[in-house]
């Protein structure tokens, strides 16, 4: 119906009506029709709404653990080493970083195979870093992802060489220890002289240092073992005038509010006030104070085990010593020392925490050498 139409429409129906009600009449007509003409057209579908909104979605995924903080929680409940924790999770990064940042989960046996021999051939990895990767990797599946990795196929695999330990004779550890001095001097004789690992030697406390027995304790060692070895007469009056001068230090931090040692595992909440006590503190603190980020507490950690190493390393080359040595050679030369002057294996074996004798009898090369060994028939001509 035209325009023309519908006023004709009107006008005839509504002929009493004025001009000014006709044309409201046609007005609210061509609305309606605009209306009619607005229902009738396609919308668009809705979206359905979201369960969650995008605050709580963002909440939900900061809320749920990274894999690298789950894998540290679980090898924190295992008690394994902090040492072993950042190795293992250095590895696990360096695997997702080969495999183009994919997560675990997608990888497979066949990823596995390829990194791991991607270590031997084109890293030239030792057999020892080759497995030190599958260890992690399997860590990683075993307990987190809660698979088992199964037939990894032919890897190729790192040539397992042994090695023998760096050891200095008496004369050159005697050259290393006059180049020394301080406290890096009394750490020194204790690794020769006791035989320990440079970590085992910086985590003593003054309760494991007994004077009256001539014993050092080593607690939490290697394999979470804790044992017992000799204190060097050397050593005792050092360490005695070195402990006064930690308790003095101790007690003015303690004075000023501070003073506040770690503790292992948990003993913190068994006993809150042991970490300000004499007997839990480090024989050998840093110079300065750390501070705790969760309790706010400050104290006194080990020192660095670098900074011993540095030490040691420079003490070797102004010896003027052409030997590869290191902190770890004096441990060497300790239980070296000890077969040569006669001393059991398995007295040895306990001495250096050793779990195998195997790993002792690395030693036993020197029994080949001296006035006990085996003479050359060159010498007889």
């Amino acid at each position: 119906m035209t325009e023309m139409n519908q006023k004709s429409h009107v006008n005839s129906k509504h002929r009493n009506l004025s001009n000014e009600s006709i044309n409201e009449l046609f007005s609210l007509a061509a609305r309606k029709d605009r209306i009619n003409r607005w229902r009738k057209r396609k919308r668009p579908q809705r979206k359905s709404q979201p369960l969650i909104s995008k605050v709580e979605k963002q909440t939900l995924i900061q809320s749920k653990p990274r894999l690298i903080d789950r894998f540290r929680e679980e090898i924190r409940t295992r008690h394994y080493s902090r040492s072993t924790e950042n190795t293992y999770v250095y590895w696990i990064k360096q695997f997702i970083f080969f495999n183009e940042m994919k997560h675990p989960e997608e990888l497979s046996e066949k990823e596995i195979n390829q990194f791991l021999s991607h270590l031997a051939t084109d890293k030239n990895f030792s057999a020892s870093t080759q497995n030190q990767a599958l260890s992690a990797l399997l860590f990683l599946y075993r307990h987190i992802l809660k698979r088992e990795i199964g037939d990894l196929g032919d890897v190729v695999r790192a040539r397992q060489t042994k090695h023998l330990p760096v050891v200095l004779n008496v004369t050159e550890v005697k050259a290393v220890m006059d180049n020394l001095s301080g406290v890096i001097l009394i750490i020194a004789r204790l690794l020769y002289g006791s035989g320990l690992r440079i970590s085992e030697c910086l985590r003593l406390r003054v309760q494991d240092i007994d004077f009256e027995m001539n014993q050092i304790t080593v607690r939490d060692g290697k394999g979470k073992v804790d044992r017992v070895t000799m204190l060097p007469s050397v050593v005792k009056q050092p360490i005695e005038d070195h402990l006064e001068n930690v308790k003095r230090i101790h007690r003015q931090d303690l004075a000023e509010g501070f003073g506040r040692v770690v503790l292992p595992s948990a003993l913190h909440k068994k006993y809150p006030n042991a970490s300000s006590e004499w007997k839990w503190q480090f024989v050998f603190p840093r110079e300065r104070r750390y501070k705790n980020e969760k309790t706010g507490e400050q104290g006194r950690y080990y020192i660095h085990k670098s900074i011993v190493q540095k030490a040691v390393r420079s003490a070797v080359v102004k010896a003027d010593i052409s030997k590869r040595a290191s902190c770890h050679a004096l441990r060497h030369s300790f239980a070296t020392h000890l077969l040569q002057d006669g001393y059991d294996i398995r007295t040895v074996q306990e001495l250096l925490g050793h779990k195998d004798v195997k790993t002792t009898m690395i030693y036993t090369h020197v029994l080949n050498k001296g006035g006990r060994g085996v003479r050359s028939p060159a010498d007889a001509l």
